[in-house]
């Protein structure tokens, strides 16, 4: 096989999931929009922002938003390469947009329940707050999520993402509290 080849092979695999992005708009359109799993999910998005906005140390805001935003990434980042290899999915989807990844999840419970966790006991050991964030969200939240439908493991073990929500919460940690920044005004 050559470059050229590559190329329509890669355009075939594009067109592939175009396709599978207008099956989803369609379900999302057609099946989920305005039900309540739907609406759920629309709270979930929003919901930990505005709790978080009001219970937040607001001394510590740009701080734990380091945190939430490399939890953010690292997680997208994660789904990206597991939703490639068929690891998990989300079966749930809340635009018609052909999103792939559950965006509640992402960008809103698991940022938000690590800056909470970050602000609690400041002193406490990072590795146990870690392990019980990490317990409490694979072997509770994630399992409530199987429940509900919005995720579908395939066989993939909870053991396996304690391990993915402990590291998350400890490269959140040490992002949060181990840089030093200076002011923009000193700089």
């Amino acid at each position: 096989m050559n470059f050229n080849e590559g190329i329509k092979h890669s355009e075939k695999g594009i067109q592939q999931v175009l396709e599978g992005d207008k099956i989803i708009s369609n379900a999302v359109i057609n099946d989920f929009l305005y039900t309540w799993q739907w609406w759920l999910g629309i709270g979930l998005f929003i919901l930990p922002w505005v709790i978080w906005m009001i219970f937040r140390k607001k001394d510590s805001t740009g701080r734990l938003l380091i945190g939430g935003l490399s939890a953010i990434i690292i997680s997208l980042i994660i789904d990206l390469i597991t939703d490639s290899l068929g690891v998990w999915s989300y079966p749930m989807k809340f635009l018609p947009v052909g999103s792939k990844l559950l965006l509640p999840y992402h960008f809103c419970l698991t940022p938000v329940g690590i800056m909470f966790v970050l602000q609690i006991k400041p002193k406490a050991n990072p590795v146990i707050k870690g392990a019980i964030f990490a317990f409490i969200s694979a072997f509770g939240v994630m399992k409530i999520f199987v429940l509900m439908k919005f995720y579908d493991p395939k066989g993939w073990p909870s053991i396996y993402d304690f391990f993915i929500f402990l590291s998350l919460y400890l490269i959140a940690y040490l992002l949060s509290n181990k840089l030093n920044f200076k002011s923009i005004s000193e700089v």
